[in-house]
């Protein structure tokens, strides 16, 4: 079978309002992740990983930070015309709007699909921790002859009215697609589930640009809602793939099938932090055969002198005095003096602890100082001016004026 020609357009415009004040300065692709990463390196991971080299991404709110990041970070190839990772900021060829949504945002670069030719266009986003071989819903995709594939994973059916359900039949084959339905249909071979869209297409080209002049001529902007239904009505050949049968290869026995985790929220992105611990994570980082590109860095090595280390990750040029730290995800740069305790935490790039401070269950952004003696996230203990508090009981600490990059 002849490879197809691929181009992959990425939504990555996100505000990731829900995520604020991690967002405050920063689109959601850009929140760091992990000890070394960005939420956006996973679905560039899979790409590349997957042998597909054309990549778009098109962004729009509080940009710069990933621009710069993708600039420096994520150069493939001088030589050749067809390997590129290269950011779209709106170029307001049809106006003056910004993008409207994922469809609208596909619409405004009708151009760069023209000028590329590609026999299918994968639209996918950029906000969800990961693997996928992309390969294999594109092999599904062309076995089936389809028009529009899109990527589905199961979910419990009474969980199933929070998302964009689809009704398939045996085959996977679209049969209606139902946003937040009341009363979700489940999949054909298992009544306690539902397929959810995850947000993930694959387009033949012809059936792409035609679902886009139709939604633009309706005044509709965006893929979920109305491109794709749009599109089965029109008697378009569509399929579900299940993300569940992907199979990438590296993966532990014991981490969870089918891991994929939208970080939308503090909880949700504090809780795939947690995922990544322990003997067993539910998603181990560390894969050689399928790896998460991180980003490049001239850091010296950790340097610890001494304390009381527990389940933790702990990234480069991070300098520890006396200290204990458990549950905790400990990004770069970080500076950690005498008597501190950090637990269940997330401590970002280049933020100092100074002596003796203790932390719970706290994320602190990039830069900061946190003061002597400061504790966050104790009950009874005198609020730190600087914490807000999530309704799941995370403490943040924004970022403040920066002086350095985010």
């Amino acid at each position: 079978m002849a490879q197809p020609k691929i181009l992959a357009m990425i939504m990555a415009g996100g505000r990731g309002e829900r995520l604020f004040p991690l967002t405050f300065e920063r689109s959601k692709p850009s929140v760091p992740f992990g000890g070394r990463y960005r939420i956006v390196d996973f679905v560039l991971s899979n790409l590349i990983n997957s042998q597909i080299y054309s990549i778009y991404l098109l962004v729009q709110y509080k940009s710069q930070s990933l621009i710069e990041y993708v600039r420096e970070n994520w150069g493939i190839s001088a030589l050749m015309r067809d390997h590129f990772v290269t950011v779209v900021p709106p170029q307001m060829r049809y106006g003056k709007d910004w993008f409207q949504g994922t469809a609208n945002a596909v619409f405004q670069n009708m151009n760069l699909i023209r000028q590329h030719k590609p026999d299918l266009v994968i639209v996918f986003g950029a906000d969800h921790i990961y693997r996928m071989n992309i390969r294999q819903m594109i092999d599904f995709h062309m076995a089936n002859e389809a028009d529009c594939t899109v990527a589905s994973m199961p979910v419990p059916i009474e969980k199933a009215s929070a998302f964009g359900i689809i009704d398939t039949d045996s085959n996977g084959k679209i049969k209606e697609f139902l946003e937040k339905p009341e009363n979700p249909p489940a999949m054909p071979n298992d009544p306690t589930r539902a397929y959810c869209s995850m947000g993930n297409y694959v387009f033949n080209t012809d059936a792409l640009i035609e679902g886009l002049i139709q939604a633009e001529r309706n005044k509709e902007y965006d893929f979920g809602k109305h491109v794709i239904p749009n599109l089965l009505n029109k008697g378009k050949k569509m399929f579900a793939y299940d993300f569940a049968n992907n199979v990438i290869p590296g993966v532990k026995p014991y981490e969870e099938s089918g891991y994929w985790r939208d970080v939308g929220t503090i909880k949700a992105f504090w809780e795939a932090h947690q995922d990544m611990l322990g003997d067993k994570p539910a998603f181990d980082i560390n894969n050689n055969q399928w790896p998460i590109r991180a980003s490049r860095n001239d850091l010296p090595a950790t340097k610890i002198m001494g304390g009381e280390f527990t389940n933790s990750i702990i990234a480069e040029g991070t300098d520890i005095k006396h200290a204990r730290i458990i549950n905790s995800v400990i990004r770069r740069g970080v500076v950690i003096e005498d008597d501190v305790e950090v637990r269940d935490s997330i401590i970002m790039d280049k933020v100092t602890l100074k002596k003796g401070c203790i932390l719970n269950k706290t994320i602190v952004d990039s830069y900061n100082i946190i003061d002597e003696g400061v504790r966050i996230g104790h009950e009874g203990d005198k609020p730190y001016y600087r914490a807000a508090e999530d309704s799941s009981g995370i403490f943040i600490v924004a970022s403040e004026k920066q002086t350095g990059k985010l």
